[in-house]
Protein backbone atom coordinates (compact mmCIF):
# COMPACT_ATOMS: atom_id res chain seq x y z
CA UNK A 1 0.00 0.00 0.00
CA UNK A 2 1.22 3.31 -0.84
CA UNK A 3 1.40 6.35 1.95
CA UNK A 4 1.00 9.55 -0.10
CA UNK A 5 1.93 12.15 2.11
CA UNK A 6 -0.02 15.08 3.58
CA UNK A 7 0.96 18.61 4.28
CA UNK A 8 0.65 20.55 7.16
CA UNK A 9 -2.89 22.61 7.02
CA UNK A 10 -2.32 24.82 10.11
CA UNK A 11 -0.50 25.14 12.51
CA UNK A 12 -1.98 26.29 16.45
CA UNK A 13 -0.98 27.01 19.85
CA UNK A 14 -2.71 28.46 23.03
CA UNK A 15 -0.58 30.45 25.31
CA UNK A 16 -2.57 30.47 27.83
CA UNK A 17 -4.47 26.99 28.60
CA UNK A 18 -8.05 27.15 27.27
CA UNK A 19 -8.30 30.77 25.68
CA UNK A 20 -8.00 31.67 22.17
CA UNK A 21 -6.04 29.52 19.72
CA UNK A 22 -2.97 31.38 17.91
CA UNK A 23 -2.82 30.07 14.46
CA UNK A 24 1.82 30.32 13.31
CA UNK A 25 3.00 29.54 9.85
CA UNK A 26 6.16 28.01 11.37
CA UNK A 27 7.27 26.56 14.20
CA UNK A 28 9.95 24.64 16.46
CA UNK A 29 8.71 21.29 17.97
CA UNK A 30 10.90 20.41 20.31
CA UNK A 31 10.44 17.89 23.06
CA UNK A 32 8.02 19.46 24.93
CA UNK A 33 5.88 20.73 22.34
CA UNK A 34 6.33 23.79 20.55
CA UNK A 35 7.71 26.71 22.94
CA UNK A 36 5.11 29.05 24.28
CA UNK A 37 2.39 26.62 23.92
CA UNK A 38 0.27 26.30 27.23
CA UNK A 39 2.56 28.21 28.94
CA UNK A 40 0.07 29.51 31.27
CA UNK A 41 -3.42 28.96 32.77
CA UNK A 42 -6.07 30.01 35.23
CA UNK A 43 -6.96 28.95 38.36
CA UNK A 44 -9.36 29.45 41.24
CA UNK A 45 -9.14 30.04 44.70
CA UNK A 46 -8.53 26.24 45.40
CA UNK A 47 -6.16 26.08 42.84
CA UNK A 48 -8.30 24.16 40.87
CA UNK A 49 -7.63 24.81 36.82
CA UNK A 50 -10.57 27.07 35.34
CA UNK A 51 -10.43 25.57 32.02
CA UNK A 52 -13.06 25.36 28.77
CA UNK A 53 -15.36 22.56 30.33
CA UNK A 54 -15.76 24.92 33.42
CA UNK A 55 -16.27 28.32 31.47
CA UNK A 56 -16.29 28.25 27.57
CA UNK A 57 -15.83 32.02 27.60
CA UNK A 58 -12.33 31.61 27.69
CA UNK A 59 -11.91 30.62 23.93
CA UNK A 60 -13.24 34.01 23.22
CA UNK A 61 -10.09 35.83 24.65
CA UNK A 62 -7.28 36.56 22.88
CA UNK A 63 -3.35 36.32 24.32
CA UNK A 64 -0.23 37.05 22.90
CA UNK A 65 3.02 35.94 24.24
CA UNK A 66 6.57 36.28 23.38
CA UNK A 67 8.75 33.42 25.07
CA UNK A 68 11.82 35.19 24.24
CA UNK A 69 10.83 38.68 25.17
CA UNK A 70 8.62 37.37 28.21
CA UNK A 71 6.14 39.51 27.17
CA UNK A 72 2.07 38.86 27.46
CA UNK A 73 -0.73 40.71 26.45
CA UNK A 74 -4.52 39.73 26.82
CA UNK A 75 -7.16 41.28 24.86
CA UNK A 76 -10.55 41.00 26.22
CA UNK A 77 -14.16 40.98 24.26
CA UNK A 78 -14.55 44.56 24.84
CA UNK A 79 -11.43 45.83 23.27
CA UNK A 80 -9.55 46.71 26.89
CA UNK A 81 -5.89 45.25 26.63
CA UNK A 82 -3.75 43.60 30.15
CA UNK A 83 -0.18 43.51 28.65
CA UNK A 84 2.84 43.35 30.63
CA UNK A 85 6.51 41.92 31.37
CA UNK A 86 6.10 38.10 32.87
CA UNK A 87 7.50 38.05 36.50
CA UNK A 88 6.81 34.46 38.44
CA UNK A 89 5.59 34.81 41.57
CA UNK A 90 5.73 32.46 45.04
CA UNK A 91 5.43 28.45 43.74
CA UNK A 92 1.71 27.00 44.07
CA UNK A 93 0.11 23.99 43.34
CA UNK A 94 -2.70 23.75 40.64
CA UNK A 95 -4.82 21.27 40.21
CA UNK A 96 -5.53 19.65 37.09
CA UNK A 97 -8.16 16.91 37.00
CA UNK A 98 -7.31 16.48 40.82
CA UNK A 99 -3.61 15.66 39.86
CA UNK A 100 -1.66 18.59 41.22
CA UNK A 101 0.94 20.59 38.97
CA UNK A 102 3.79 22.21 39.92
CA UNK A 103 3.59 25.96 38.82
CA UNK A 104 4.26 29.66 39.73
CA UNK A 105 2.06 32.80 40.26
CA UNK A 106 2.34 35.05 37.53
CA UNK A 107 2.79 38.31 38.92
CA UNK A 108 1.32 41.69 36.95
CA UNK A 109 -2.11 43.30 36.30
CA UNK A 110 -3.99 40.05 34.50
CA UNK A 111 -4.71 38.15 37.26
CA UNK A 112 -6.91 41.38 38.78
CA UNK A 113 -8.40 42.26 34.86
CA UNK A 114 -9.89 39.06 34.52
CA UNK A 115 -10.87 38.95 37.89
CA UNK A 116 -12.76 42.29 37.74
CA UNK A 117 -14.52 41.49 34.09
CA UNK A 118 -15.31 37.55 35.60
CA UNK A 119 -16.29 38.24 39.14
CA UNK A 120 -14.36 35.18 39.88
CA UNK A 121 -11.13 34.93 42.19
CA UNK A 122 -8.77 34.10 39.19
CA UNK A 123 -5.27 33.80 39.33
CA UNK A 124 -3.00 33.33 36.66
CA UNK A 125 0.01 30.15 36.76
CA UNK A 126 3.05 30.04 34.86
CA UNK A 127 3.81 26.14 33.67
CA UNK A 128 6.59 24.08 33.28
CA UNK A 129 7.55 23.54 29.62
CA UNK A 130 5.32 20.85 28.37
CA UNK A 131 3.13 20.27 31.32
CA UNK A 132 0.02 22.45 30.23
CA UNK A 133 -0.39 19.78 27.53
CA UNK A 134 -3.48 17.42 28.48
CA UNK A 135 -1.15 14.27 27.94
CA UNK A 136 2.12 15.71 29.08
CA UNK A 137 4.56 16.81 26.48
CA UNK A 138 3.39 15.98 23.00
CA UNK A 139 1.64 17.57 19.79
CA UNK A 140 -1.91 16.57 18.56
CA UNK A 141 -2.92 16.27 14.73
CA UNK A 142 -5.91 15.81 13.16
CA UNK A 143 -6.91 15.09 9.21
CA UNK A 144 -8.56 18.50 8.11
CA UNK A 145 -11.02 16.46 5.88
CA UNK A 146 -12.75 14.78 9.61
CA UNK A 147 -13.94 18.33 10.09
CA UNK A 148 -16.28 18.23 6.76
CA UNK A 149 -17.19 14.60 7.85
CA UNK A 150 -17.90 15.40 10.80
CA UNK A 151 -20.31 17.99 9.76
CA UNK A 152 -21.86 16.55 7.34
CA UNK A 153 -23.01 13.80 9.98
CA UNK A 154 -25.19 16.63 11.92
CA UNK A 155 -26.21 18.47 8.65
CA UNK A 156 -23.69 21.28 8.39
CA UNK A 157 -22.69 21.67 4.67
CA UNK A 158 -19.52 23.88 5.60
CA UNK A 159 -16.97 21.80 7.87
CA UNK A 160 -16.73 22.50 11.17
CA UNK A 161 -14.38 25.46 12.52
CA UNK A 162 -10.79 24.14 13.27
CA UNK A 163 -10.86 26.15 16.32
CA UNK A 164 -13.60 23.66 18.03
CA UNK A 165 -11.06 20.73 18.46
CA UNK A 166 -7.73 22.80 19.59
CA UNK A 167 -5.61 20.75 17.67
CA UNK A 168 -1.76 21.62 17.15
CA UNK A 169 -1.47 20.45 13.72
CA UNK A 170 -3.97 20.12 11.01
CA UNK A 171 -2.98 17.51 8.00
CA UNK A 172 -4.65 18.08 4.34
CA UNK A 173 -4.44 15.79 1.62
CA UNK A 174 -5.09 12.47 3.70
CA UNK A 175 -8.55 10.98 4.03
CA UNK A 176 -10.73 11.75 6.61
CA UNK A 177 -9.43 9.80 9.98
CA UNK A 178 -6.23 8.21 8.24
CA UNK A 179 -4.71 9.27 11.35
CA UNK A 180 -6.11 7.26 13.41
CA UNK A 181 -3.84 4.19 10.94
CA UNK A 182 -0.89 5.74 12.51
CA UNK A 183 -1.36 4.89 15.83
CA UNK A 184 2.01 2.98 17.00
CA UNK A 185 3.84 4.35 14.23
CA UNK A 186 6.46 7.53 13.44
CA UNK A 187 5.25 10.57 11.26
CA UNK A 188 8.11 13.05 9.74
CA UNK A 189 5.80 16.49 10.15
CA UNK A 190 8.41 19.28 8.33
CA UNK A 191 11.57 18.68 10.13
CA UNK A 192 10.23 16.80 13.25
CA UNK A 193 9.44 12.95 14.00
CA UNK A 194 6.89 12.34 15.96
CA UNK A 195 5.71 8.75 17.48
CA UNK A 196 1.38 8.39 17.19
CA UNK A 197 0.60 7.54 20.90
CA UNK A 198 -3.16 7.72 20.84
CA UNK A 199 -6.39 9.10 19.99
CA UNK A 200 -7.57 12.31 21.45
CA UNK A 201 -10.90 11.29 23.17
CA UNK A 202 -13.28 14.36 23.04
CA UNK A 203 -15.42 16.18 25.69
CA UNK A 204 -17.93 19.08 25.98
CA UNK A 205 -15.51 21.55 24.65
CA UNK A 206 -16.31 20.67 21.58
CA UNK A 207 -19.66 21.82 21.10
CA UNK A 208 -18.75 25.20 21.79
CA UNK A 209 -18.77 28.10 19.30
CA UNK A 210 -15.10 29.43 19.33
CA UNK A 211 -16.23 32.75 18.59
CA UNK A 212 -19.21 32.70 21.46
CA UNK A 213 -18.02 30.25 24.14
CA UNK A 214 -21.66 29.01 23.88
CA UNK A 215 -22.78 25.11 22.85
CA UNK A 216 -23.90 25.19 18.77
CA UNK A 217 -23.00 21.45 17.80
CA UNK A 218 -23.62 17.94 19.37
CA UNK A 219 -20.50 17.06 18.63
CA UNK A 220 -20.06 14.04 21.29
CA UNK A 221 -23.58 12.76 19.94
CA UNK A 222 -22.15 12.74 16.66
CA UNK A 223 -19.27 11.17 17.70
CA UNK A 224 -21.04 8.45 19.37
CA UNK A 225 -23.15 7.66 16.35
CA UNK A 226 -20.34 7.45 13.92
CA UNK A 227 -17.30 6.80 16.34
CA UNK A 228 -18.25 5.74 19.60
CA UNK A 229 -18.22 1.81 18.47
CA UNK A 230 -14.37 1.96 16.94
CA UNK A 231 -11.41 0.77 19.38
CA UNK A 232 -9.54 3.59 20.63
CA UNK A 233 -7.33 4.23 23.54
CA UNK A 234 -9.94 7.29 24.36
CA UNK A 235 -14.00 7.48 23.97
CA UNK A 236 -15.49 9.22 21.65
CA UNK A 237 -12.18 9.83 19.37
CA UNK A 238 -11.22 12.60 17.17
CA UNK A 239 -7.52 12.99 15.77
CA UNK A 240 -4.46 11.71 17.58
CA UNK A 241 -1.60 12.66 19.90
CA UNK A 242 1.83 12.25 19.16
CA UNK A 243 5.29 12.31 21.15
CA UNK A 244 8.11 14.48 19.89
CA UNK A 245 11.04 11.84 18.45
CA UNK A 246 13.15 14.16 17.25
CA UNK A 247 12.22 18.25 16.91
CA UNK A 248 12.69 19.65 14.22
CA UNK A 249 11.41 23.02 12.27
CA UNK A 250 7.88 23.01 11.08
CA UNK A 251 5.77 25.17 8.50
CA UNK A 252 2.79 25.43 6.82
CA UNK A 253 2.47 23.07 3.89
CA UNK A 254 5.73 21.29 5.00
CA UNK A 255 5.14 17.49 4.48
CA UNK A 256 3.73 14.95 6.63
CA UNK A 257 4.32 11.45 5.76
CA UNK A 258 4.84 7.96 7.67
CA UNK A 259 7.95 6.74 8.12
CA UNK A 260 9.76 3.72 8.21
CA UNK A 261 12.24 1.66 10.16
CA UNK A 262 15.29 2.62 8.23
CA UNK A 263 13.79 6.68 8.93
CA UNK A 264 12.70 7.65 5.21
CA UNK A 265 9.31 7.57 4.06
CA UNK A 266 7.09 4.64 4.16
CA UNK A 267 5.78 3.16 0.86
Amino acid sequence: MTHLPGRIAWIAIAPVKSMALVFLERAELTLDGIPGDRAFAWIDDSGRLVNGKRAGWLATIQADHDPVAASLSIRFQDGSVADGAVELGEPVQALFSRHPRPARLVVGPWSAAMSARTGLDLRLVALEAGDGADRGPSATLVSSAALGELAAVGGEADPLDRRRFRMTFGVEGIPAYEEDRWIGRDVRIGAAIVGVAGNVGRCAVTTHDPDTGRPTFDTLRYLDQTRGHLPSTEPLPFGVWTEVIAPGAVAVGDPVALVDAAGGEAS
